[in-house]
């Protein structure tokens, strides 16, 4: 199943964060979605989730309007691993999992229910930890039962926002080489906020790139990780080189204050005033602009 977003507009009172994104994700495809804090990368994957309304625009599942779609249609299409999980399961993390079958189950489960549970466990090497209570995990191993709880609803979309945040290197590349897997094993598709450009370029085969809620550039690798992209959307000098037989990119050095916001979010008054400063120095931040610092 493929997804297509056309003309998709998203604004908070007094903000708009999404300002017309088109892109298409296609069956098998992983799209890994990239940007700086702030670029409208999460509201998109709430957007196309149905956690959020747009004002403006279509997403389209399968050539079906979402809007035309039940909230139980769209979970039996698509699972969704949300950034920062703020829900507290009071439960084992073999129910945890089996919570991800409430879109084809009824209120007792079946048997299918539990053998899917199985086989998502031992997959996503849970089994050992099944009959642990989810609350005692660390944040790595809770992070991957969310992505097993997606994966058990069988989706044929899989939504991640940053699924490696929690994780060590090691079960980064684990995580990212089940889906990579799970892709063209149970051929679904794949979009994911990453801020890793480099996991990006690893295993994603197409990048969208988000500035200021626009897509900056998208594409390959490497069409979208150029050293002139990153610099002009991200504020860094990068060194790119492709000796394992994908980019790799190094940041070198910031080349502008992009993101920092001090001046538009009232901070300096004035250009002169300097941020490198010792206690009571004249030109200090925080003993110049004492009002500033107390109200924010």
């Amino acid at each position: 199943m493929n997804i297509i977003v056309e003309d998709l507009h998203f604004s908070y009172p007094g903000k708009d964060v999404l300002k017309g994104i088109d892109l298409c994700l296609e069956e098998t495809e992983i799209m890994c979605i990239i940007g700086p804090n702030g670029s409208g990368k999460s509201t998109l994957v709430k957007c196309i989730e149905d956690l959020l309304k747009p004002q403006q625009g279509r997403i389209l599942l399968g050539g079906t309007d979402s809007r035309k779609l039940s909230s139980l249609d769209i979970a039996r299409i698509i699972g969704y691993v949300p950034q920062i999980s703020k829900q507290i399961f009071s439960t084992t993390v073999f129910d945890a999992v089996l919570m991800g079958r409430k879109p084809h189950s009824s209120w007792r489960s079946s048997s299918e229910d539990i053998d899917v549970v199985i086989e998502i466990l031992i997959t996503m090497d849970l089994a050992d930890i099944a009959l642990q209570e989810f609350n005692n995990l660390s944040g790595g191993q809770q992070q991957r039962v969310l992505i097993a709880r997606a994966l058990a609803q069988k989706p044929k979309v899989l939504l991640l926002d940053e699924p490696t945040s929690a994780l060590d290197i090691a079960h980064q590349l684990e995580v990212m080489e089940i889906i990579h897997n799970l892709v063209h094993k149970q051929r679904i598709a794949v979009l994911m906020v990453v801020h890793d450009l480099n996991l990006a370029s690893r295993y994603a085969d197409k990048i969208v790139m988000l500035d200021d809620g626009k897509i900056h550039t998208s594409g390959t690798a490497e069409k979208t990780l150029t050293c002139r992209n990153i610099e002009k959307v991200y504020g860094v000098e990068v060194d790119i080189s492709g000796h394992t037989g994908k980019l790799a990119v190094t940041p070198i050095r910031r080349v502008n204050q992009r993101g920092l916001g001090m001046k538009q979010k009232g901070f300096l008054k004035d250009s002169s005033v300097s941020s490198s400063c010792s206690a009571g120095s004249k030109g200090c931040l925080f003993n110049s602009n004492r009002a500033y610092v107390k109200k924010y």
